[in-house]
């Protein structure tokens, strides 16, 4: 998310316009994002108008500009979560085109794929979905969560480990 800091910094202060266009452009990062951590495509939609007012709410609670990309991954990601506890026990599983499954040709293994990455303690499939979906680098993983990097690739690994036991049952 790499959105100007002017533009945060005038949000922040309470500029509409500004944030009408931080909003503007931080709507596909936050379609990236939500695809990765929701459950459906609708969920997805969800979660981003969801945190689209979140964000249009509450920009004046943001501590500093330089921690803007990290808020709104929490954002996103807590509406998801909160999507998927109202599912109450239904689970509806990713489209075959999902973009975690563009390396998958094995039938049904993108079933089994997600259902090991949902069965992640959250810690650990955050830690998978930065660095495997979203392509974060183990820096840019350490300053999102706020963790060193020894334990950031601790987490990938302990993740990964858990996601081949999963497969291997």
């Amino acid at each position: 998310m790499s959105n100007a800091p002017a533009l945060i910094e005038a949000a922040r202060q309470g500029d509409e316009t500004a944030l009408r266009l931080l909003l503007e452009d931080c709507q596909p990062d936050l379609r990236r994002i939500a695809r990765s951590q929701c459950a459906s495509s609708a969920d997805a939609d969800d979660a981003v108008q969801e945190s689209l007012w979140l964000v249009y709410r509450r920009i004046g609670a943001l501590r500093t500009v330089g921690s803007f990309g990290a808020w709104m991954f929490s954002i996103v990601r807590r509406e998801c979560q909160r999507l998927m506890r109202g599912m109450r026990g239904t689970v509806e599983l990713p489209a075959e085109d999902h973009p975690v499954f563009a390396y998958y040709t094995t039938p049904g293994l993108h079933i089994d794929l997600a259902a090991a990455i949902q069965s992640l303690p959250e810690k650990y499939r955050e830690a998978i979905v930065l660095r495997d979906f979203e392509e974060y680098s183990i820096t840019e993983m350490a300053a999102s969560l706020r963790l060193t990097r020894a334990a950031v690739k601790s987490r990938i690994h302990r993740g990964r480990q858990m996601i081949r036991e999963y497969l291997e049952d």
